[in-house]
């Protein structure tokens, strides 16, 4: 088979992890008999060096074409310590997400046996934790109408939502828990905010649809609390856009290392698949980033867009092996340290 992808390295140390995500897929195409076609695009601060605008058209469009987007990271200092920058790399990301349609991230948190020590939670409490928070991503406060004052000594924020996109991210996360353990957690704040006892309303509504699967609701406080506390406890968890950016970054401490997982944007038209960590720009250019995250997007790329499972299985078993034969970056290593291109070529060689 043959699968079109469009890269979107961005910003920092997003093309040197990018690199090594393309070098496991090409070791797929190569074991499994596909043919991988990548075609490289600006994204983030990047592309407004290059372009002036941090989603080109070009971008666009080529997402629009291909069969998935392997993407790396955007951010970059110079713009995130100028408050009056009227154009910023994030700014693409947001396009990005409202283009594509792309209404749920997912992102899965997953413990790992060889490095339960670095988690700074004790490991009886995180041993075996394994759940996924299913977040909305093209509505709330992010998307919402926003604005300052004429003497700028005031500042609004809108949250905004609307029944059918709480119905779609609902709909998704019904089928996540169906599909794993049958237990949904619904986050909001609903004893305090309008549009979270939206969130509340409709989800009640469609429980009965769903009586095989079972629903508890949490108060987002509450929520970050026991996600702390008691990891375990929780299967799939789905949420608003600014509580679900807070809680996963949360969660995904508890594993031991930012550079260890994936997610997926999925949503109307083509999927985005990433790494949850940022750009990293010390790191930038020194071969130190970990790629694991990135590697493992493409194993959900491989799984959700193209519906190759098998091939998605055989890229979490060689960097379960990678883990547990210490092949890995400074930020986790216990002994000899591997360059990021180090463990992308032994990743690819071991396939």
């Amino acid at each position: 088979m043959e699968y079109k992808i469009a890269v979107l390295a961005g910003d920092g140390i997003g093309p040197e992890i990018v690199e090594q995500a393309i070098k496991v897929m090409k070791a797929v195409g190569k074991k499994f008999k596909h043919e991988f076609h990548f075609t490289e695009a600006l994204v983030g601060a990047t592309a407004i060096d290059q372009v002036g605008d941090p989603f080109p058209e070009e971008t666009f469009q080529l997402c629009m074409d291909s069969d998935a987007v392997l993407f790396g990271s955007i951010g970059d200092p110079k713009y995130d310590n100028d408050p009056k920058a009227k154009v910023r790399p994030e700014q693409g990301l947001l396009a990005m997400r409202q283009k594509l349609g792309l209404y749920a991230n997912i992102r899965p948190v997953t413990t790992f046996p060889s490095l339960l020590h670095k988690s700074p939670l004790r490991t009886d409490l995180v041993e075996g934790a394994d759940f996924v928070v299913v977040r909305e991503l093209t509505g709330g406060i992010y998307f919402g109408e926003r604005g300052r004052s004429e003497d700028l000594n005031k500042a609004f924020d809108t949250m905004v939502y609307t029944r059918p996109e709480v119905e779609r991210i609902l709909d998704l996360a019904f089928d996540y828990a169906n599909k794993r353990n049958k237990r949904l957690t619904v986050v909001d704040k609903a004893n305090v905010l309008a549009s979270s006892r939206l969130w509340r309303e409709v989800a009640q509504e469609m429980e009965p649809k769903h009586k095989h699967i079972e629903v508890d609701y949490m108060f987002v406080d509450n929520a970050a609390m026991q996600i702390i506390q008691w990891p375990k406890k929780f299967d799939v968890m789905v949420t608003g856009n600014m509580f679900g950016d807070i809680l996963s970054d949360e969660a995904s401490v508890i594993t031991g290392s930012l550079g260890l997982l994936p997610s997926a944007s999925v949503g109307v038209h083509t999927s985005v698949f990433e790494p949850i960590h940022g750009s990293y720009p010390q790191a930038a250019g020194k071969d130190i980033a970990n790629p694991l995250a990135t590697v493992l997007s493409a194993a959900m790329l491989l799984e959700i867009a193209l519906d190759l499972s098998g091939e998605a299985e055989a890229v979490r078993e060689v960097v379960d092996r990678s883990m547990s034969e210490g092949v890995v970056t400074e930020d986790i290593a216990e002994g000899k340290a591997y360059r990021t291109s180090e463990v992308g070529d032994w990743l690819a060689e071991n396939l």
